[in-house]
């Protein structure tokens, strides 16, 4: 009962759900759901399914929907095993399997309007996270054609049966009229610094790239991953793949079988390296992709840090470019490299004697080959050529599919497998520099990369990932020796996918050698590069930049909320403009006969759009036959007014219809 003037009032039924709306619904439901089944587990994803082919069987008989109990029960059955599968209900994962599972279970009891209603709007909220997981061009237009397709729905249920193209049509010409609002207030409304997806603890689970540790074969993984790590754009010519050294971590600590990063305080970064930098310096852009942590992989060395990427970089004791919190989306930034330079021509003694720490008592074979080295050549420029020589001549060989080594790896690599890849060689080089006592450490990063004609980007992937080692010498300070170089010179030189064997493992996109495919996969890097750069990398920078194009130099929330009120506006004047433009003027036959179909859908009776005068009063006298007479009289005044062949008094007629209909 609802309570008007002081009186109750009956409260009006819900409408019930036509039968033929229910297609639109389930289609809807299904859209949004679908590529959830990616990610989800097998049993949420099959019992899901199930669930919406149960409701698809139940319309086709026009059968009862389950009962209250069942429906009850089923949830609790999905609850409890989603909590189960994550062990908890709250977080991305558990929260989006979840929606998954409501928006599978919400058809078993869709009776009217209302519930109806809540499907679809339930579907607009699920369609936002899929974005949790791919931020693609493709899951784009996923999601586009889905929206789509729940305004459609959104018609057909409130606006009766019509021709499904009328129905797609109208849908399509709602969402153009919301594109220029969408257009504004992407350009203008303040963006946020990380991706709202960020906010549970687990939203940065999935990210990949360079650990802070490296044992054997942790690199193995990250090279089979044809994921872009970071794109380049240099302002003057690329240089050669031979200086394209993309500085990731220094590894200083070993415990003789992992190479671990020392923690440094962002705060505190210690003494900032001095260095000399040549003639050959470089100027490019990078666009990283989050990778949650610290290291800014720039190019071997840089001069100059970005100052208003908001990553407050700086420049470590051991030359890696850090920012000062883990990079948790993707960022933009300008640097500047020198291509030849001296680094710390002076190091603190600190730092000497912990690039000389081995654990003791292991490798004792590769200690005794680096002392006969250091009685025999003396010098460290002539020891390193000595462990150099050592790799080229003696029988190693370049693999991704290299043995197990032991307790003394080091001693079962140069002494028995030999078969590794940059890891290996880079750790056994700084071992032995080490122990002939050469200070000495191991770098890892990206080396190469792919230049794209289509846009004149450098796209380095996880497959570049890439190990090396810095000797420090008197007089030159830290110098970079890469033994992979050494064994297999086309690694550095060409690229991976030229240095490994035929049979081992690679992404295909790496092993392309087909002309047309690998320029329509550069077309495909180059457009999904301009979605990154322009859409998802809108950031506060960029978005600044944009802004300053557009006269506002210094934008702030004030100028910025004038603005999106003022094109807002303007947006709407013109959406308002076009829709009165396509407006023609209503016949008063015309006029008076929607007046009549109004009163008649207050009834519950709803003329379609493409329902012409006499089929509709066809209609009305199959499923309301106390209303056939009175309808059938208003549709042949209105069909005789309408072609032309009526009377002038049919038009009062028509009129006394409508207020004959009122008293019912």
């Amino acid at each position: 009962m609802a309570w008007v003037g002081g009186k109750s009032k009956p409260a009006k039924p819900a409408l019930a759900l036509e039968y033929g709306a229910i297609p639109w619904l389930l289609a809807a439901a299904m859209a949004t759901a679908a590529p959830h089944v990616l990610h989800l587990p097998l049993w949420l994803s099959m019992l899901g399914g199930s669930m919406l082919l149960w409701r698809i069987g139940l319309w086709h008989l026009n059968a009862r929907l389950p009962s209250r109990w069942l429906l009850a029960l089923l949830v609790l059955v999905g609850v409890a095993g989603i909590g189960w599968q994550f062990r908890t209900l709250l977080g991305k994962e558990a929260g989006v399997a979840l929606l998954f599972f409501l928006m599978a279970l919400k058809p078993m009891e869709m009776r009217t309007r209302r519930d109806a209603m809540a499907l679809v709007m339930l579907g607009f909220f699920l369609l936002l996270t899929h974005y949790f997981f791919s931020q693609s061009i493709p899951t784009g237009l996923w999601l586009l054609a889905s929206t789509t397709l729940l305004t459609a729905t959104l018609i057909r249920v409130h606006g009766g049966a019509q021709p499904v193209g009328a129905i797609v049509r109208y849908a399509g010409l709602l969402l153009a009229q919301a594109a220029p609002f969408m257009l504004i207030i992407f350009l203008l409304f303040p963006r946020v610094s990380g991706p709202l997806w960020g906010l549970p603890q687990d939203a940065y689970s999935g990210l990949s790239g360079l650990s802070e540790q490296m044992s054997p074969g942790s690199l193995n993984n990250l090279i089979q991953s044809g994921a872009i790590a970071f794109r380049v754009r240099f302002s003057g010519e690329v240089p050669e793949k031979s200086d394209l050294y993309w500085r990731g971590p220094v590894f200083e600590d070993y415990d003789g079988q992992t190479w671990r990063a020392r923690v440094r305080d962002p705060l505190r970064p210690g003494r900032p390296p001095l260095i000399e930098a040549g003639d050959r310096k470089v100027s490019y852009v990078t666009t990283l992709e989050a990778h949650n942590q610290r290291w800014l992989l720039a190019l071997d060395l840089p001069l100059v840090l970005p100052d208003d990427s908001g990553l407050s970089p700086t420049l470590s004791p051991t030359l890696e470019t850090l920012a000062r919190e883990p990079v948790l989306s993707r960022a933009r930034f300008a640097l500047t490299s020198s291509l030849d330079f001296v680094a710390n021509r002076q190091e603190t003694p600190a730092m000497l004697q912990q690039s000389l720490r081995l654990p003791p008592g292991l490798n004792q074979r590769s200690r005794e080959l680096a002392e006969a080295w250091r009685e025999k050549f003396k010098t460290p420029e002539r020891i390193s050529g000595a462990a150099l020589l050592f790799f080229r001549q003696e029988a190693f060989f370049y693999t991704l599919r290299p043995p197990l080594l032991g307790q003394n790896a080091v001693d079962d690599f140069v002494f028995g497998t030999r078969r590794g890849f940059c890891e290996h060689f880079a750790s056994a080089y700084v071992v032995l520099m080490r122990a002939a006592g050469v200070p000495a450490r191991v770098v890892a990063g990206y080396q190469g990369g792919e230049l794209n004609p289509v846009d004149g980007y450098l796209t380095v992937r996880q497959s570049d990932a890439h190990a090396w080692a810095e000797i420090w010498l008197d007089d030159q300070g830290w110098v970079r020796v890469d033994p992979t170089a050494a064994v297999a010179p086309s690694r550095i030189e060409v690229g991976i996918e030229a240095a490994l064997p035929a049979g081992d493992p690679l992404p295909a996109l790496v092993r392309i050698d087909s002309e047309l495919l690998r320029d329509l996969r550069n077309r495909w890097d180059a457009a999904n590069n301009t979605w990154n750069q322009w859409v998802l990398g809108y950031n506060p920078q960029r978005q600044r930049e944009v802004l300053s194009r557009l006269g506002l130099n210094e934008p702030d929330w004030r100028n910025m909320t004038a603005a999106l009120a003022t094109l807002c506006g303007i947006a709407l004047l013109l959406v308002t403009w076009w829709t009165l433009h396509q407006r023609t003027t209503t016949p008063p036959a015309q006029r008076a006969w929607q007046r009549f179909c109004k009163r008649l859908a207050r009834l519950g009776i709803v003329r379609a759009a493409w329902e012409g005068p006499l089929d509709f009063a066809s209609r009305v006298a199959r499923e309301r036959p106390e209303l056939a007479a009175l309808t059938s009289e208003a549709a042949s005044h209105f069909a005789d007014l309408h072609y032309g062949t009526g009377k002038a008094e049919q038009l009062q007629k028509l009129r006394e219809c409508t207020r004959r209909l009122k008293p019912l």
